[in-house]
């Protein structure tokens, strides 16, 4: 079962691909660019900029361009450094899950460039997951790098869903929020979404730099107490909020967006579907549970275990896909992520079981490991104890990567150029 866990989260990943997402969805003929069902005849523009950010952000100018060809330009921001670069775009290597110096550069030169658009311009933004540390600015100039980078570390440990965390980025932001719109208008705009976070939440992707932000200030302060992220912030960020000095973001009734499009190209359904047929093909009942999305962790564990042994009450093998993220609330400084801890708190429940659980990011990188992820099963304690590993340490230390590194059970796929969320893969017999 190790082994066919593996092989399901394989296929979603090749299958669940940007290539084959564009293909569907974003073509071009005789000139004519459709994405879903929007056309935009590109020689009716002046001109056509690309504006690229997200850990996807180089796979999805590549696919734009296999459909356009190479008369595009513009820039790319991203986490993952290609093997090689578009002509006509300027690159930049930005920080993930944090900024670092390219993060700001790389939004200065956006908002530099989509300043200067007319009317008669056409902005193609092509939108994915991580891009909310991926391109920064900071809403005011007396928060440092150094600043912003606490904040989100604060805002990253709090143990938050991301969409309250984005609604607190967006407002500390110059381009998060719908602000990088703003810098666009007047000219015509559309974007390209390659989605991790929930479908009903679009505007939380990459904390939604061209779309109306449904989160507001007052959001932002109840959220503030209700993680106590006050102490936690720098002197900087603590006094925008101690003096509620934060700005709106730009809302669903501003001209800004009058003529802009938003469009969903592949999402972490998309993985889930593809899991679930590569599950029925190796002979699995397959059932699929998104309810813990933004879980803590540990309740998450309990409840699809359980959802599992009833399933496998009913009929075996049986498989329980699900999609989304958990949530970990950090407070050691170990090394793992969200799907080794999620596996490793299995691995304690399902001890002595024919139960085997995956869980790993399609982006390829959970938390601060090198790891996607993890394969657990009703064997891993025991095989720990062998080698001397203490599976209560590692999950109480936040340091799940060394002990699942050690038995050999990570998940290994390197930087997709992709980021569709986590997926969960349990097997039963």
């Amino acid at each position: 079962m190790r082994e066919a866990a593996r092989e399901i989260f394989r296929h979603a990943l090749s299958n669940a691909s940007i290539r084959k997402a564009f293909e569907r969805h974003v073509n071009c003929d005789r000139g004519v660019l459709r994405v879903r069902e929007d056309l935009f005849h590109l020689h009716s523009y002046s001109h056509a900029l690309v504006m690229a950010l997200g850990k996807a952000a180089h796979t999805m100018a590549e696919a734009l361009a296999e459909q356009v060809g190479s008369s595009l330009e513009g820039i790319v921001a991203s986490s993952v450094e290609p093997a090689s670069q578009l002509r006509g775009y300027r690159y930049f290597r930005c920080g993930h899950p944090t900024p670092n110096e390219e993060s700001i550069r790389a939004a200065a030169a956006m908002l530099k460039m989509l300043q200067a658009q007319p009317a008669s311009a056409l902005v193609i933004f092509l939108i994915s997951g991580g891009g909310s540390s991926i391109l920064e600015k900071p809403i005011d100039d007396e928060i440092t790098l150094a600043d912003l980078i606490a904040t989100y570390q604060a805002l990253l440990h709090s143990g938050a869903p991301i969409a309250e965390i984005n609604a607190v980025r967006k407002h500390l932001s110059a381009v998060k929020g719908g602000r990088l719109a703003q810098s666009a208008f007047p000219a015509q705009q559309v974007s390209i979404l390659v989605s991790d976070v929930p479908d009903n939440a679009p505007d939380a992707l990459a904390s939604g730099p061209t779309m109306p932000d449904s989160s507001t200030v007052e959001d932002c302060y109840q959220l503030a107490k209700k993680y106590d992220l006050l102490n936690q912030f720098p002197a900087s960020t603590r006094e925008l909020f101690a003096r509620q000095a934060l700005e709106e973001t730009p809302k669903s009734d501003d001209p800004v967006f009058h003529d802009s499009r938003w469009w969903t190209v592949l999402s972490n359904q998309t993985a889930i579907e593809e899991a679930s047929v590569a599950a029925r093909r190796a002979g699995f009942l397959v059932h699929v549970d998104n309810s813990c999305d933004d879980w803590d962790y540990e309740r998450a564990a309990e409840h699809l275990l359980s959802r599992l042994r009833e399933s496998r009450k009913q009929f075996s093998p049986a498989c329980l896909i699900s999609g989304g993220e958990v949530t970990v609330k950090v407070t050691k400084a170990g090394i793992g992520g969200r799907n080794q801890q999620f596996a490793l708190a299995c691995a304690e429940k399902i001890a002595g079981e024919n139960i085997t659980v995956l869980s790993a990011g399609t982006d390829g990188v959970d938390g601060n490991s090198s790891a996607a992820g993890v394969v657990v099963d009703g064997t891993t304690l025991d095989r720990a104890r062998e080698r001397g590993l203490d599976a209560r340490v590692a999950l109480e230390e936040f340091d799940a990567y060394p002990f699942f590194k050690a038995l050999g059970d990570t998940i290994e796929t390197g930087p997709t150029g992709n980021n569709l969320r986590d997926l969960r893969v349990l097997l039963a017999y």
